[in-house]
């Protein structure tokens, strides 16, 4: 996700399901290998194929990601060390249906990298070094892991975790970023390269009540594509009209 939530960007929309072709695996199994699938490990589209001469898309991993999340959610509350659900897991958690497909990705700061990745390690989780230097991957149970330490350019801090919402994520509770910042941190993350508003509009139907809108605006403005999306939201009545500047 880039939040890459963003962003891992999901083509959601439509009721969380798990795919009945692919249990939950626990997240201290060893690695899991699917057989016949794409190469992101799910099914392979009808009229796709898995080497890469025809569109192929992965399967539903909502149930498998949900229950990653909820053991790495696990690992994190025992380290003591303050974190938040964000990307589309988070959205997940707020009530927006979507399908899971890619990963699932929590903020932590910086300064906690080594005690949070110490503790993945001792659960048996993978860690590895990604070129980048504002997130560490880690995979365990056939699922990727993203641990990040910037949202959209922004460091995480405490004052911004302090803000997260403690939510019941398939029955196991942990801190999710609160509405108005999981919008700002998508907005933020779009760009020339990566604007898929559709992944974006259901989020903001779902959360519009529970965002504040104004510090959106302020956080965001100057963005492009923030802009034009938030006038698309006038236009789509979701905001008031005159509600979000435009040029």
């Amino acid at each position: 996700m880039n939040l890459r939530d963003g962003p891992s960007a999901d083509p959601s929309v439509g009721a969380a399901q798990p795919s009945p072709s692919r249990p939950a695996d626990r997240l201290t199994d060893p690695g899991r290998a699917d057989t016949g699938g794409s190469a992101h490990g799910g099914e392979v589209a009808p009229g796709g194929t898995d080497d890469g001469s025809g569109p192929a898309l992965p399967s539903d991993h909502t149930q498998a990601i949900l229950e990653t999340t909820k053991e790495v959610g696990a690992v994190l509350k025992a380290s003591g060390r303050p974190f938040a659900l964000v990307g589309s897991v988070a959205a997940y958690a707020h009530g927006i249906p979507v399908r899971l497909q890619h990963d699932t990705d929590f903020a932590v700061r910086q300064e906690d990298a080594d005690v949070v990745t110490g503790a993945l390690r001792e659960r048996g989780i993978r860690i590895m070094d990604p070129p980048e230097d504002w997130l560490v991957k880690a995979h365990a149970g056939g699922e990727q892991i993203d641990l990040i330490f910037s949202l959209a350019g922004r460091p995480v801090t405490s004052e911004l975790l302090d803000r997260a919402q403690t939510l019941p994520v398939d029955s196991v509770h942990m801190p999710v970023l609160a509405p108005s910042d999981l919008m700002t941190a998508r907005l933020l993350a779009l760009s020339e390269h990566h604007c898929d508003f559709g992944t974006l509009l259901p989020m903001a139907r779902g959360l519009r009540e529970r965002v504040d809108w104004s510090r959106v605006r302020d956080e965001t403005g100057g963005a492009p594509m923030a802009m034009a999306f938030l006038y698309l939201l006038e236009l789509l009545d979701v905001l008031p009209h005159g509600d979000a500047p435009h040029a």
